[in-house]
């Protein structure tokens, strides 16, 4: 009853007091004495101190947590702050009183949204890093259109949007080049394309064969932008172009030949016609040919089959060609006015086609060799012998001149009579000029010989000795003159006298002479002009024989002598005399 009675207030509040009473109570009835007692509460005294020890330190621990926690918190804070670089977006608690845990509980709502702000920008940073560097293993071409960019290591020390916009304008740069490089491709793409299509050449084949993502089926974002797709296709389009470039040269050296051929044997225009596709671009440039299969191997195959047939079908009508050849440098030396033989050079390439001594292709390239001498001779003539035909043309008009002045009925009001009057005023003009003429013809006509080395000769006779004869020819003419006008001041002089003797004057004699018609003279001009030393009949051969021409080269008027006194005295040709040419 008392045991129980004793463990009654441990039902209800128990305090240390109440319990060393108790404790007291039982010593009592047990009898402790007092020595036992002192230590027993001594005992107890130093296991309370320990108590208070322990929860001291764990409070003392706590405190200290929390610290670490709280200067954790402001550190990482301060680290999340200086990261994304962006204070004004989260509040910052600014007091720094209070207990640890309130400095903790405001410090804990600005980490949780840094650190969302800091998971959005780490997602940021990594897809704009992850774009640069698809775009840069697509430069490079370390990287395949299909492959996936591994994820990209993000500094999370630097999070600030500053950074971020450097990464933004890099990508936009990068996206710019990867827009031009884009358009590159394409542009050498098409070029191959159209390459191809002119050469006949496989445009599928081409293209893969320099990256398999540049064919057709694949999408314009998917196509391989790379240095290495750049260069090569660059490479491809160059080596098209070289190839066009050569096949369009031996196109055009085979459109040539046929058309060479052609003239030779008079090919029909309906034959011509087949090869209209080959002949069409015989001046055409490069950049100009852009027909699809203009320039396929199938097509160059077909004209050089062509030129083979018409070189053997040549040789068979090796002398039509041959003196076809020859007819056209007889044609080139008759308008330079150069003397040759064409019956020994007929007989000359018979023989040597006959005898079969020569390869037909060296005959005409020979002939050909020659032909082009002669073109080049003749150009170096044409200065003179331009000269020489507005010589013989004024030398025409002296003696039309002379013809006219001779005429008594000139003045007449007779039909046509005015306009020989202004051809009398432009002849006298032409003939004024006769004698420069002839010194600047000399002058060329002596250059030429120095720079060549031999005779300038028109039609067979030496140009110089033509023009030193002509020079004679009218010294002589002028001194005939001179002796009529003489001769007609004696004869009036005499008429004056027999006047003043008889007191009347006769009428004078006329003599009897021929009355000359104004028009072309029948051999040559009165003053010596030189006839026209060259015409042809219709075959293109020379129709005078050269001793011919010597003899009417430069030959007087047959009645020039016995011209009546009475037309000397009328004539006038308003030229000068001229000295003879050394």
């Amino acid at each position: 009853m008392a045991v129980t009675d004793a463990h009654n207030p441990l039902i209800g509040e128990t305090t240390c007091g109440s319990l060393l009473q108790k404790l007291q109570e039982i010593w009592d009835e047990v009898g402790e004495n007092d020595e036992e007692r002192d230590k027993m509460l001594l005992q107890l005294e130093q296991d309370c101190l320990d108590v208070y020890k322990r929860k001291v330190e764990q409070a003392a621990k706590s405190r200290a947590q929390l610290l670490q926690a709280l200067s954790d918190a402001k550190l990482e804070l301060s680290s999340l702050l200086s990261a994304l670089g962006d204070k004004s977006s989260v509040g910052i608690p600014d007091k720094s009183s209070g207990t640890i845990k309130e400095q903790l509980a405001a410090i804990a709502p600005a980490l949780d949204q840094l650190w969302k702000q800091k998971e959005e920008r780490v997602k940021d940073f990594s897809d704009v890093q992850a774009q640069i560097q698809k775009i840069c293993g697509e430069i490079a071409g370390n990287l395949n259109l299909s492959d996936q960019v591994g994820t990209p290591c993000v500094d999370e020390s630097d999070l600030t949007l500053k950074k971020l916009d450097e990464y933004h304008a890099q990508l936009q740069e990068l996206q710019k080049e990867k827009s031009d490089r884009l358009q590159k491709v394409l542009e050498f793409v098409s070029t191959v394309h159209d390459l191809c299509a002119v050469l006949g050449m496989d445009f599928f084949s081409t293209v893969t064969e320099v990256h398999p993502s540049l064919n057709d089926s694949t999408g314009v974002q998917s196509k391989s932008i790379s240095n290495d797709t750049l260069s090569r296709l660059a490479k491809t389009v160059i080596a098209l172009k070289e190839d066009k470039k050569q096949r369009l040269q031996k196109l055009q050296d085979l459109a040539s030949q046929l058309i060479d051929l052609w003239n030779l044997m008079d090919t029909p225009e309906e034959e011509r016609e087949l090869f209209d596709h080959v002949t069409c671009n015989i001046s055409a440039s490069v950049d100009e040919v852009t027909v699809p299969g203009a320039l396929a191997l199938d097509l160059i195959e077909q004209a050089e089959v062509e030129v083979d047939r018409l070189d053997q079908l040549k040789s068979s009508r090796m002398k039509e060609i041959a003196f076809k050849k020859q007819s056209e440098l007889e044609e080139i030396f008759a308008r330079a006015h150069v003397e040759i033989d064409p019956e020994a050079a007929r007989e000359k390439i018979m023989a040597m086609i006959d005898s079969g001594d020569v390869e037909p292709a060296e005959l005409l390239a020979d002939m050909d060799n020659q032909i082009g001498k002669a073109k080049d001779e003749s150009l170096s003539r044409k200065d003179i012998l331009d000269k020489v035909e507005k010589w013989m043309s004024a030398c025409e008009e002296e003696s039309w001149l002379e013809d006219y002045n001779r005429d008594e009925n000139r003045y007449n009001a007779s039909r046509g009579a005015h306009l020989n009057l202004k051809r009398a005023e432009k002849a006298r003009i032409l003939v004024n000029k006769i004698p420069a003429l002839v010194e600047t013809l000399v002058a060329k006509t002596r250059a030429w010989e120095e720079d060549h080395g031999i005779s300038f000769t028109y039609d067979g006779v030496p140009l110089l000795a033509m023009l030193d004869e002509y020079a004679m020819l009218r010294q002589e003419r002028e001194e005939e003159k001179r002796r009529m006008r003489d001769q007609k001041k004696y004869q009036d002089l005499q008429h004056s006298e027999q006047e003043a003797i008889f007191g009347s004057k006769p009428s004078p004699a006329r003599p009897v002479s021929a009355k000359k018609v104004v028009g072309p003279r029948a051999n040559g001009g009165a003053n010596g002009t030189p006839n026209r030393r060259l015409s042809l009949n219709q075959n293109g051969a020379r129709s005078t024989t050269k001793d011919a021409k010597r003899e009417n080269r430069l030959s007087a008027p047959v009645n020039y002598v016995s011209m009546s006194k009475e037309d000397a005295a009328s004539h006038v040709s308003g030229t000068d005399p001229i000295p003879a040419s050394p």
